[in-house]
């Protein structure tokens, strides 16, 4: 009981402090799941719209791939990723191999169902009189999706905050893709886990602290959108 507290104590000090291997480790994660988020976001979000607001042969069949997809481990992106960027793979020649851009690419494949299938659900929400009307109005068909699109748009933020709090905690993808490489590839999850294996627990606190901090701020994001939703 007194290593729980004395290491909790600790790390509230190493946070308060601002110990620096423990910013740039911070720094990483923040750097990687920005980028990884807006990356899935350019591609998601177009995806889902065309997805909710077209219809073509095989949507349903390609919405459930994309909702299985969602309990996609993370380390089976990690090694499907791995198998392309090694030395042996066919991007080997550009050595992202352990690279923050290795880590960004399988982020990025990991949330774009979450960013796709999300705001699929999002546009799925809007009142089909909102495509009438605009249609009735002398709407064409990219005047009504731009509608559409402002009606949806907070369920869509909504969307991309689920995607970055998805991201910014996952382990397997940073750890087989980064290497976990002091004050270059190494994040919050993958620092943690090694301090764990270390023995050292102050510093996996103090980050599993900024964490949960970082995640409780995304669910208030969340919930904040997703309430303006319910009460449009």
């Amino acid at each position: 009981m007194d290593l729980i507290v004395d290491s909790f104590i600790s790390a509230i000090l190493l946070v308060i402090s601002l110990d620096a291997e423990m910013v740039v480790i911070v720094g990483v994660s923040l750097k990687v799941s920005c980028t990884s988020t807006v990356f899935a976001s350019l591609i998601g979000v177009p995806l889902g719209f065309i997805m909710a607001f077209g219809s073509f042969h095989g949507k349903r069949m390609l919405i459930t791939v994309l909702n299985t997809m969602l309990a996609l481990p993370t380390v089976v992106i990690g090694l499907f990723v791995y198998a392309f960027i090694s030395r042996r793979g066919i991007f080997g020649v550009f050595d992202l191999l352990y690279t923050q851009n290795a880590i960004i690419i399988g982020q990025t494949i990991l949330i774009i169902p979450v960013v796709t299938a999300f705001t699929i659900a999002a546009i799925s929400r809007i009142d089909e009189r909102y495509r009438k009307t605009a249609k009735t109005l002398g709407a064409n068909r990219r005047q009504t999706a731009w509608v559409i699109f402002r009606e949806a748009r907070f369920g869509i933020v909504a969307a991309i905050i689920a995607a970055f709090g998805r991201v910014i905690s996952e382990v397997g993808i940073s750890m087989m893709l980064g290497g976990n490489i002091k004050g270059f590839t190494r994040t919050m999850t993958t620092a943690m886990a090694l301090e764990y294996d270390k023995g050292a627990y102050t510093l996996a606190v103090a980050l599993g602290i900024v964490l949960l901090t970082l995640s409780f701020g995304m669910n208030l994001l969340f919930h904040f959108f997703q309430g303006r939703v319910r009460s449009q």
